[in-house]
């Protein structure tokens, strides 16, 4: 074998994830439905059944773990977990992440409020002064950077925060507009809390992985099958069970 034969050879098997060597994966997440979430001890939801599928096909098998979202990020940073799912791509998490070319969804950040007590706005900057619920850990693109004078306010959970919203604790709240519209149908509220059209950011979600731990060509892999899962009607079928709206295969 050649010198550089052999070289090939050692960046090949470094970069096998060492969960597709027989493995199983680490992946930790928190419940974000209709994206993924448990129903009845059973994992569900658009992105997880997508990245099943793929790791199915790419033969990886995956322990899953759902847990809150700063326990998730916790556990990454300490080397505990080897990817989550559902995670949007900045700056600060390149240094330590690893992301495929394709994302699994688009999220839509919108805001709620109570019909009560509503805060019609044109721009961020129209809301100064008010305090937005928020989830811990979450990013939410430029809208609390660039609008210094909004408060963001964590609580313990989505559904906690849409109580906050009703009792008057929080001004407005800022989430997923599909996670938002589900839990006001599941928590009855509909009558109660409202969205505001305008879509204050997007971010995209993907399968990330950590750095430097042997999974460069796992990665890799992933974003190519999952490309090509993406093209198929199977795919189509999911987008249109858990949204608002089917997508037809892409030509």
């Amino acid at each position: 074998m050649s010198v550089i034969a052999r070289l090939l050879t050692a960046v090949l098997f470094a970069s096998l994830s060492f969960a597709a060597q027989g493995e199983k994966l680490r992946i930790v997440t928190e419940p974000w439905a209709p994206y993924v979430y448990e129903e009845n001890g059973q994992a569900k939801g658009l992105d997880y059944e997508t990245t099943a599928i793929v790791f199915q096909r790419l033969g990886v098998e995956v322990d899953w773990q759902f847990l809150p979202w700063k326990r998730c990020l916790m556990l990454l940073e300490q080397g505990q977990a080897d990817g989550a799912l559902d995670i949007f791509q900045n700056h600060e998490r390149d240094n330590s992440l690893l992301y495929p070319g394709e994302p699994l969804s688009e999220v839509e950040f919108v805001l709620f409020y109570a019909k009560a007590r509503p805060h019609p706005f044109s721009t961020p900057g129209d809301l100064k002064g008010l305090t937005v619920g928020t989830s811990p850990g979450y990013l939410y693109g430029s809208v609390f950077k660039d609008t210094t004078d909004l408060k963001r306010e964590d609580g313990p959970s989505h559904e906690a925060n849409f109580g906050k919203l009703v009792r008057g604790r929080i001004d407005l709240l800022i989430t997923d507009r599909r996670v938002g519209q589900r839990l006001l149908k599941q928590l009855q509220l509909q009558d109660q809390v409202d969205q505001y059209p305008k879509v204050i950011a997007r971010e995209n979600q993907y399968l990330a992985v950590r750095r430097n731990a042997g999974m460069d060509l796992l990665v890799q892999r992933f974003g190519t099958e999952l490309r090509r899962f993406k093209h198929e009607p199977a795919y189509a079928e999911l987008v249109a069970r858990y949204t608002d709206k089917a997508k037809n295969p892409k030509p």
